[in-house]
């Protein structure tokens, strides 16, 4: 059998030359939270059966493992040379290493050990690929901008998912089924960067595994707001504090000042100092509560808000993403 190149250490000497490339990154969810929780010679070991069935399945599609950044890993379609099926042979390789993940799961779960959940960002465009570096050290890799926004578009996708930008999107074709598209707002481009999730490849009888009902990324926050309690329909006059510890596009999840019960309805203002906006008259329905060593936690659904706030607010959480760890 011909041996098929696995790493981007094993290629030569050469100058950069330009290439159209399909750049896939994997990254573990909530990896961070797990390995503090375990021994580190259980984590190394965890992160290894991921990271070698990962690039098995990179190698069987004749991807280029790049490297492994932690738990992350990000590879390349149509290095060092080019074939005509790169992008569906990227898109692919990310279906099977989704549906590889019950295989992971199913070991951790004999070695007593949680699940771990992928999100994958795929982008294809014109990037410079060769041979990086000094003499001490080298590695052959790839850049460009079209590179960097395939990391950018991973770091939006949640637990099971697979997002790819428009260039994928559009020379996929019938390829793929996806949903719809969402627009995000990505650092260093002035226009939000429209992206889809890839559901299935029919062709290949293919079906990305569904592994989370949220609609979108929870970030970690302190950040203070308030809020005006709503009994009959009528908004109380008397203003009071909370502090957001976590927010998304459709919720925050928070301390309140006073205790509050669930389906209780309340209006809400935010400062989104991040961008520059105050987001109020926000409307919401607290889903359910709790109390944590003396305080009153609930999670809050937004139920009314104006076009204006809801696109501040996505634009707020998607900065916000691209500055945190990815533990959503």
């Amino acid at each position: 059998m011909k041996k098929t190149t696995t790493s981007a250490q094993e290629y030569g000497s050469g100058g950069f030359k330009q290439l159209k490339v399909s750049t896939l990154f994997a990254d573990l969810r909530g990896f961070t939270a797990v390995s503090s929780e375990y021994p580190a010679k259980v984590v190394i070991k965890m992160l290894n059966r991921y990271l070698s069935a990962m690039s098995d399945i990179v190698i069987q599609h004749h991807g280029m493992v790049d490297k492994f950044m932690g738990d992350s890993i990000m590879a390349t379609f149509g290095t060092p040379q080019p074939h005509v099926d790169d992008l569906q042979r990227s898109l692919a390789c990310a279906v099977r290493m989704q549906l590889a993940m019950d295989d992971i799961n199913a070991v951790n779960n004999s070695l007593q050990l949680p699940p771990l959940y992928m999100g994958i960002g795929i982008n294809t465009g014109k990037a410079m690929a060769g041979r990086l570096g000094s003499k001490q050290h080298s590695e052959y890799t790839v850049i460009g901008d079209c590179v960097n926004l395939a990391s950018r578009i991973e770091s939006f996708s949640l637990r099971g998912q697979i997002l790819i930008g428009q260039e994928t999107f559009k020379h996929a074709g019938n390829f793929i089924t996806v949903g719809n598209p969402s627009d995000i707002f990505v650092k260093g481009k002035a226009e939000p960067v429209q992206v889809h999730e890839v559901l299935a490849i029919p062709s290949l009888g293919l079906n990305v595994p569904r592994r989370e009902a949220r609609r979108s990324q929870r970030v970690k926050v302190r950040m203070p707001f308030t809020y005006q309690q709503i009994e009959h329909k009528i908004v109380s006059d008397k203003v009071l504090q909370g502090t957001i510890r976590d927010i998304s596009y459709f919720g925050i999840q928070a301390e309140f000042d006073q205790k509050i019960k669930a389906l209780d309805d309340i209006k809400l203002s935010i400062d989104l100092s991040l961008i520059g906006y105050h987001a109020g008259d926000i409307y919401g329905k607290v889903v359910r509560t709790s109390e944590h060593k003396g305080k009153h936690l609930a999670a809050v659904e937004f139920t009314s808000i104006t076009l204006q706030n809801e696109v501040n607010i996505r634009q707020f959480v998607q900065m916000l993403i691209q500055g945190c760890d990815k533990d959503s």
